[in-house]
């Protein structure tokens, strides 16, 4: 058997160590775009009834992205009591455009065509302005989408105002307190020409299911 010298060994660990570097700096450099406060990455997709949307074309419109997988519990319990259905329609009352993006890749759980994912909304009530169907995870990954539900608010200047979970509360249990509901505070401030406070938190859920 070759024996491998100290130097040799200390060599090879140094590119891993190097290697690893590298990785890490491109991971946070291609999160470091998705800045809340700054503008918003801009993005052209086409809606699931066969409409061309863009970041452009909402120009002057208050946008929430919210990032969804039918079969998450996390987002079944947020549809179950009709939380994200409360939020849609308060959204629509104030003419903010809500758009709906499914990033599981096909075979994963959570993709659906778009005659099913129009459907799912039917059967649940939901009232989503436009439904994007994402199966090469383009979107999410533009945006650092992690989970479902990952929620994000865009002002109409194109700011990313807010990102990071629908409410505090990712397992609540009998006698807690009442969520603090972010999507709602960050609506509220950017209508009143406010930051929202907070800015950002930690989304939480199911993984998006990108595809490999």
């Amino acid at each position: 058997m070759k024996m491998i010298s100290r130097r040799s060994l200390g060599q090879a660990l140094g590119l891993v160590a190097a290697a690893a570097l590298t990785t890490s700096a491109f991971t946070l450099e291609a999160r470091a775009d998705v800045v809340t406060g700054e503008a918003a990455p801009a993005f052209s997709v086409q809606t699931a009834t066969g409409e061309s949307l863009s970041l452009e074309s909402l120009a002057g419109r208050t946008i929430v992205l919210e990032w969804t997988n039918h079969g998450c519990p996390y987002v079944q319990r947020h549809y179950g009591s009709e939380h994200m259905q409360s939020l849609q329609a308060s959204a629509a009352e104030d003419d903010v455009v809500w758009v709906q993006v499914i990033s599981s890749a096909p075979g994963e759980q959570g993709h659906v065509e778009a005659e099913e994912a129009l459907s799912l909304n039917v059967e649940r009530g939901a009232s989503p302005t436009h439904v994007v169907l994402d199966p090469s995870g383009d979107l999410g990954r533009l945006y650092d989408a992690r989970t479902t539900p990952h929620m994000y608010v865009i002002d109409a200047e194109g700011v990313l105002q807010y990102q990071g979970g629908i409410d505090d509360q990712p397992r609540p249990r009998p006698g807690d307190p009442e969520p603090t509901d972010y999507v709602s505070m960050a609506l509220a401030a950017v209508s009143a020409g406010e930051t929202p406070d907070p800015a950002q938190t930690q989304p939480y859920g199911c993984n998006v299911k990108y595809a490999y």
